[in-house]
């Protein structure tokens, strides 16, 4: 099995759209990797590098995960052909992996979130997260913590360079 870094070096990794506000809003626990099931003008709105997950999240219906409420823009070449923007994505997952984010979300106050869309190796991949929604005092707390560890790792280089 290879480590996330090996993951990450691997040449072919094009990420596409990216959920930013998803770790601001969620704590994020797991992370799940799922192909996605695109028609041919999707793909290729995609890998002109559009395409927003601002609103999306993953939701399971009779054992099946959909990504629902993902932005892909119109193919502007596609013509008649073309997809619906915002239409429900099946998304390919083992059936181990099926069962576990069904135990994981009946739990209070889980969802699956999608974090990014990319391609890898010329597959469409989806990265997904089961988070806990964060209160808005949470957020400000996560904040400071933040911000103090910046300010600490500041500091640490500052002092090393002396």
């Amino acid at each position: 099995m290879k480590t996330a870094v090996q993951k990450n070096r691997r040449e072919g990794v094009q990420v596409v759209a990216q959920n930013r506000a998803a770790s601001y809003n969620y704590d994020l626990l797991d992370k799940v990797e799922a192909g996605l099931v695109l028609v041919g003008t999707e793909v290729k709105s995609l890998r002109e590098g559009k395409g927003s997950l601002r609103e999306a999240y993953a939701d399971l219906r009779s054992g099946e995960p959909w990504l629902v409420n993902c932005h892909i823009p119109e193919y502007q070449p596609g013509g008649f052909r073309n997809h619906d923007p915002l239409r429900k994505r099946k998304l390919l997952l083992n059936r181990r992996e099926i069962e576990r984010l069904v135990v994981q979300t009946q739990q209070k106050g889980m969802t699956i979130v999608p974090l990014k869309i990319y391609f890898r190796d010329g597959i469409a991949k989806c990265e997904l997260a089961i988070a806990r929604g964060r209160k808005f005092h949470d957020r400000r707390e996560a904040e400071r913590r933040k911000e103090a560890k910046k300010e600490a790792d500041e500091a640490m280089y500052r002092s090393r360079r002396r």
